[in-house]
């Protein structure tokens, strides 16, 4: 049982001393004022989050979702465990699709294992003129067979797709991805808002990354940006490393978007919680200096090394939103979007005993995953 905590909602701060009880993985019971008898921790005022959940991540710790290798998938999710992540999607970059199909059945083993909540296609279908870390020699077209060739070797792990509906058959696409039950994201794009508007209506319900690798937002021409941002169908992705995207920025579609649309992802490659140095995302070489990660070739960002509890402290401390907006934004709403609301995502009785215990300074003291503490959390 863990006493003497301030528990964080998706509403608001408790500031009054709660207790919160853990049986069998899951939470058992909320409470306020004297706790049951039993085993106690007391976390001695202490801020209390649920577990964060990012929907968009390329690997940590060294490890590389990408590379198929166990013990590099391995080191990846636990890089980002040690950091309040509790629920995982490991993302894929672009590549041909025989090696795209050979990465995602890796993955669905740990899928199939509980370490992952499922895989995220980031690719191949995407454009050219905005594919940032992705070689360009790896983009499709969205057709058919080959979105039912990758579904179908992705034995039910892929749940989101990122794909450019200004592409031939990219409309066609999110229909295809929406009845089988995938989500749609629409990023890496070029497109205008005639041809966004489109695809919202087709089912896509996600902007990846929005802000990153897309048309810029302009007054007489709203683009990708102001056409995700104000459709109230679409939730968006926010990287909030403050490298990204400006912290004004971040504030204003955070603000625009409100709770219920607004996620908080890594975006996160190999050299996530490990040295500056080169590493490869995907086929690209990447130089990390100061922890920022750059494209050897060109110096593009290319991807981050953000965790989630750097993210929450970022938004709270950096955009100045609230401690109830960033529990939404890095727990509640991620879990809705993947349809686990009812098993993580929130501190509630019933729920998985998913939660990160943040210290003054809001950074992790104790993260607990399926009612289990997490070594080296931190």
């Amino acid at each position: 049982m863990i006493t003497g905590g301030r528990l964080a909602t998706p509403e608001e701060e408790t500031n009054d001393a709660t207790w919160l009880a853990v049986s069998g993985g899951s939470i058992s019971a909320v409470g306020s004022g004297t706790p049951p008898a039993g085993r106690h921790l007391d976390v001695g005022g202490a801020l209390v989050v649920p577990g964060f959940v990012d929907t968009h991540c390329h690997g940590g710790g060294g490890g590389s979702f990408s590379s198929g290798q166990p013990e590099q998938l391995l080191r990846a999710v636990h890089a980002h465990r040690r950091h309040g992540t509790t629920t995982l999607l490991a993302s894929l970059v672009s590549e041909a699709v025989p090696e795209l199909g050979r990465q995602v059945g890796a993955l669905a083993e740990l899928v199939t294992d509980g370490e992952l909540a499922g895989v995220h296609l980031e690719g191949p279908f995407i454009s050219k003129a905005r594919c940032g870390a992705h070689d360009p020699g790896a983009l499709l077209e969205p057709d058919t067979a080959t979105v039912s060739r990758l579904l179908r070797e992705g034995k039910d792990a892929i749940r989101m797709i990122t794909l450019a509906p200004e592409l031939h058959g990219g409309v066609k696409a999110i229909r295809q991805l929406t009845e089988a039950g995938v989500i749609a994201a629409i990023g890496h794009t070029d497109g205008v808002e005639e041809q966004i508007r489109p695809a919202i209506d087709a089912g896509a319900t996600v902007a990846t990354h929005l802000f990153n690798g897309m048309r810029p937002l302009h007054h007489r021409e709203p683009g990708p940006i102001g056409t995700l941002l104000d459709d109230e169908r679409v939730t968006v992705e926010l990287i909030c490393d403050l490298v990204h995207v400006h912290p004004t920025m971040l504030r204003l579609a955070a603000r625009h978007a409100g709770p219920d649309r607004t996620v908080l992802v890594t975006d996160a490659m190999s050299a996530t919680d490990a040295a500056d140095g080169s590493y490869r995302l995907g086929r690209l070489e990447v130089d990390v200096t100061g922890g920022v990660a750059t494209l050897a070739e060109n110096g593009s960002l290319a991807g981050s090394t953000l965790t989630m509890d750097t993210a929450f402290r970022n938004l709270v401390k950096g955009a100045g939103l609230s401690v109830a907006e960033a529990v939404r934004a890095t727990s509640t709403r991620p879990a809705e979007l993947l349809g686990i609301e009812k098993e993580t995502g929130s501190l509630r009785p019933g729920l998985s005993a998913d939660l990160v215990v943040l210290d003054d300074e809001l950074r992790p003291a104790r993260v607990l995953r399926r009612g289990q503490w997490i070594p080296d959390a931190g």
